[in-house]
């Protein structure tokens, strides 16, 4: 576990790319919008995170894309992303079609922050009061970390569906979202590719797609 506004006049639609699950992927999808429609400035690249534990720090490559409505109006984006992983602190940088970031997100356990050019970071306890604020709607992004590990979350009901022949999952349901699992990488362990997302709260549709590169 690169971003948001009216990206097809901007730059982009959704497609995300990522390894592993996280949190701070999905908030890296909120930010694309809102960055990209600030124009061509772009972010400094993030600092590498660092393990003070001698644990590994997880690195993730990917593309998003996102379909989503705000004031009635249908919008959506698309980008590439660069996500580390350090136990429970996240950064997930995200960037346009041309390499450039365009908004950086970090996540732990106290806080959430969100940066996007020319403006001072928005920050605040939980991620997805973050993105709300900024982007106008949130993702879910507590769940797809577990999700993206093929399993439900802890603290709420789910019900998971498998192929009868692989016993593979292919369509999770939790907390209001469906999570189709499209793809697979092959090999051992087993590891998803690409899942599909989607959401109808209070009329409001959103749909986010997943691919996952390596």
């Amino acid at each position: 576990m690169r971003m948001m506004s009216t990206f097809s006049q901007r730059t982009v639609s959704f497609s995300l790319v990522a390894s592993r699950s996280g949190r701070a992927m999905m908030l890296a999808l909120a930010c694309a919008s809102a960055v990209l429609a600030t124009g061509c400035a772009s972010l400094a690249p993030p600092a590498p995170l660092t393990s003070s534990d001698g644990t590994s720090v997880e690195h993730y490559r990917g593309r998003f894309s996102v379909r989503y409505e705000q004031n009635g109006e249908a919008r959506n984006t698309y980008g590439n992303f660069e996500w580390q992983q350090n136990g429970e602190n996240s950064t997930v940088q995200l960037l346009d079609p041309l390499g450039q970031t365009q908004a950086i997100v970090r996540e732990n356990p106290r806080s959430a922050s969100l940066e996007l050019p020319g403006k001072a970071p928005l920050t605040g306890p939980r991620l997805e009061d973050v993105m709300h604020d900024a982007l106008g709607f949130a993702l879910p992004v507590g769940g797809l970390r577990y999700w993206l590990r093929m399993q439900s979350a802890p603290g709420s009901q789910a019900s998971i569906e498998r192929d009868p022949q692989t016993q593979r999952p292919t369509q999770l349901k939790q907390d209001g979202w469906t999570i189709d699992y499209q793809a697979y990488f092959d090999g051992s362990p087993l590891r998803v590719k690409r899942i599909d997302l989607s959401r109808d709260l209070d009329g409001s549709p959103l749909a986010v797609r997943l691919v996952i590169d390596e």
